[in-house]
């Protein structure tokens, strides 16, 4: 068994997905994204949070594809990566111990570069370069 990346149980994932969607949905640039997707609130959070739970604790029960559901989203684009991170570690920060709080403060920024930078790549012009960083 591999053991979670840091200290964190399911209660808290599911605490921390919870408050923060629930910010989200009143966010002034996020929630109009967001609000014009999603239709079902609970379904969606119990969804990511079998995302998180696979990426920390490494449970199984989440097989989806972020990148394509941001890409196919249409209207993601990278500059709201840093103004859900913002938000996103501020939940974080207000919700768990801290050394909790920053380890998966490191991850989620981990992974929303990662989807900042395939949306770039994505949305970028077939003859411009690549975006390196």
């Amino acid at each position: 068994m591999i053991p979670p990346r840091f200290d964190v149980s399911e209660a808290q994932i599911e605490q921390v997905v919870a408050r923060f969607y629930a910010q989200v949905r009143r966010h002034p640039v996020l929630g109009p994204v967001f609000n014009g997707h999603i239709h079902d609130w609970p379904r969606h959070e119990i969804k990511i949070a079998h995302f998180w739970k696979k990426s920390i604790l490494h449970q199984r029960g989440y097989d989806g594809n972020p990148m394509r559901v941001h890409r196919e989203a249409g209207d993601v684009t990278p500059q709201h990566f840093p103004v859900w991170l913002d938000l996103f570690d501020r939940t974080l920060r207000d919700t768990l111990p801290p050394e909790a709080a920053a380890g998966w403060s490191l991850l989620a920024h981990r992974i929303g570069r990662g989807l900042s930078l395939g949306l770039q790549e994505f949305q970028r012009p077939k003859d411009a370069p690549p975006v390196l960083r």
